[in-house]
């Protein structure tokens, strides 16, 4: 048990190593590849205009990037958080992706198992997108007008409720009771206010902390796990 225990901290150390220096170098190549365009053509925006942009978008970028550790990382693990992060575009694949995967295997998610699948599938997840935007641009020219044909305009615009309605029914039927209150509360968001649509990254949390707090209420009454009160 011993060992074991010292080659899980070993590994997490690592881990978290490894993973700070490709977030590090990431960021770094993010910042370097305007700067490589404007150094080549001797272009540089003023800077006035540069803060006046960032004053729009950087405080809800901000925003969702802090929710979005909170909330995704006790989901996809240590590796899984790392990768997905460096990789980007969480909410629409590689969170589905992890959660999938977990749920197939039959691991819990902030188990050693579950670490190791969820990572597995981030990486999944990463090279078959790179693969596919790859052959995208290669075959753009020949793609171009059936991806923007009438006919197949509606099926890409309901690509990501598919795969959270999927995803939904799972843990929805898992365990129903819980599941009742943040989505009774979501839907009726929704439907009084349909604009917060283009805030569903910033209500994510609000979700999760309504499933936490009922979750707790319906434990505390034994009507949650084993039924007994802490």
């Amino acid at each position: 048990m011993k060992d074991h225990s010292t080659r899980s901290l070993a590994y997490e150390d690592s881990v978290h190593l490894y993973g700070r220096l490709w977030t590090g170098a990431a960021l770094l190549l993010m910042v370097l590849t305007p700067v490589a365009i404007c150094c080549y053509y001797n272009v540089w925006p003023p800077l006035s205009a540069v803060l006046r942009s960032l004053l729009g978008v950087a405080p809800m970028y901000w925003t969702v990037g802090i929710i979005e550790v909170f909330t995704f990382a006790p989901m996809l693990g240590t590796g899984g958080s790392y990768l997905g992060f460096v990789t980007g575009n969480l909410t629409n694949l590689k969170v589905p992706c992890a959660l999938n995967a977990m749920e197939a295997a039959g691991v819990k998610a902030g188990t050693e198992e579950g670490e190791a699948i969820s990572t597995i599938a981030i990486a999944s997840s990463s090279i078959v997108t790179t693969a596919v935007i790859a052959l995208g641009v290669l075959g753009l020219g020949f793609l171009r007008p059936v991806l923007e044909s009438p006919v197949l305009k509606p099926a890409f615009s309901q690509i990501l409720p598919a795969l959270f309605g999927a995803l939904g029914v799972v843990f929805i039927s898992k365990n129903p009771k819980l599941a009742a209150a943040p989505l009774a509360l979501m839907v009726a968001l929704f439907l009084l206010a349909p604009g917060l649509s283009s805030s569903v990254g910033v209500l994510v949390p609000v979700g999760a902390l309504v499933a936490i707090g009922v979750a707790r209420i319906l434990y505390r009454k034994g009507l949650l796990g084993e039924g007994n009160q802490p």
